[in-house]
């Protein structure tokens, strides 16, 4: 049995400031188990807000995530892409890699039933990306859409990138990546669509996802559907104030706007006994494509990820995921 053990975890201490600060990892109790951090990754969208302070006082209890500590908006010690290694716990586990919603620390305990067993032939890098896809598929899954349709993704961030993956597995579905940044078109090429600047987005798509978190990203999302089509909100706004262009086409062409959020398993699959857990299984097995390695744009080791947060969590950042090797 393991004594308490000294660890190190990333805390958020202040907009775009951050530090490791020592903890002690105490004895595990009856259902826990010990980790070692093998990998994490940055969730650019999310812990830029995190990063910011800009967390809305009403949402905060809603936004904690797993195992975080401290409170909104600081200090707080949050992040949820972590790839770790059992070092005690069930006998059946120990030695194999987990992952697990755990915040960016080098050694740490967690409740055995929330370890999510990595496939032998998924890499630990992008088995971070796990918590991502599990968004995506949850989006799919909330938009309801088929083989053959028409559908665009606007923002080709990380989330829209996995979205625009999934997308484009589907027979005969014409899919198209939208953003401003043209270095996007390898991407969407590279997982089987096109790419289109704003101004040239398609019209009359079928489904059209949202994953921007911007007005104009928005009001492109909305004007590329056809009647009767269906926008899939993705983005999370915090306490951006913005204006939705609810006239014109949104109201004639009876387009539904409809807000997909990972923190519930989509309605309609919930029905049918899908849990939290099962859904980040089935992203797991998602991941069984080398393409999706291109999405690892830079690594960095763990002590140098404070001193680097406010270049990685910029609104300009370059690159998609930063991957935290320990």
């Amino acid at each position: 049995m393991f004594t308490s053990i000294p660890a190190r975890a990333l805390w958020y201490v202040g907009p775009m400031q951050a530090e490791l600060r020592e903890e002690r990892v105490e004895p595990t109790l009856a259902d826990e188990s010990r980790l070692v951090m093998l990998a994490s990754a940055l969730s650019r969208g999310t812990e830029r807000l995190i990063a910011s302070g800009l967390v809305p006082e009403a949402e905060r209890e809603r936004m904690r995530c797993p195992h975080q500590s401290g409170d909104f908006p600081f200090p707080v010690k949050y992040g949820y892409c972590a790839v770790a290694q059992v070092e005690e716990g069930a006998e059946e586990l120990v030695g194999k890699r987990v992952f697990v919603l755990h915040p960016h620390q080098d050694r740490f305990n967690a409740k055995t039933a929330m370890l999510n067993l990595i496939p032998d032939d998924i890499p630990t890098p992008r088995a971070t990306l796990a918590a991502n896809m599990e968004t995506a598929l949850n989006a799919i899954w909330d938009s309801g859409m088929s083989a053959a349709d028409r559908v665009t993704v606007v923002g080709g961030g990380l989330v829209g990138l996995l979205v625009t993956y999934l997308a484009a597995r589907f027979p005969g579905a014409d899919v198209t990546l939208v953003d401003v940044n043209p270095a996007r078109a390898e991407m969407a090429e590279r997982f089987g669509a096109r790419f289109a600047l704003p101004a040239d987005a398609p019209k009359h798509r079928d489904v059209v996802f949202h994953t921007s978190a911007s007005q104009p990203g928005l009001a492109t999302a909305i004007h590329s559907t056809a009647p009767n089509g269906t926008v899939i909100e993705l983005s999370w706004f915090g306490e951006k104030p913005l204006m939705v262009p609810l006239g014109g086409h949104f109201h004639a062409g009876r387009v539904k706007l409809v807000s997909s959020q990972v923190g519930t398993v989509s309605p309609g699959h919930a029905s049918r006994g899908w849990t939290y857990s099962s859904r980040l299984q089935a992203a797991l097995r998602l991941l069984r494509d080398e393409r999706l390695d291109a999405l690892l744009t830079e690594t960095l080791p763990f002590p140098a990820l404070p001193d680097a947060i406010p270049r990685l969590l910029a609104a300009d950042a370059k690159g998609l995921v930063t991957l935290v090797e320990y």
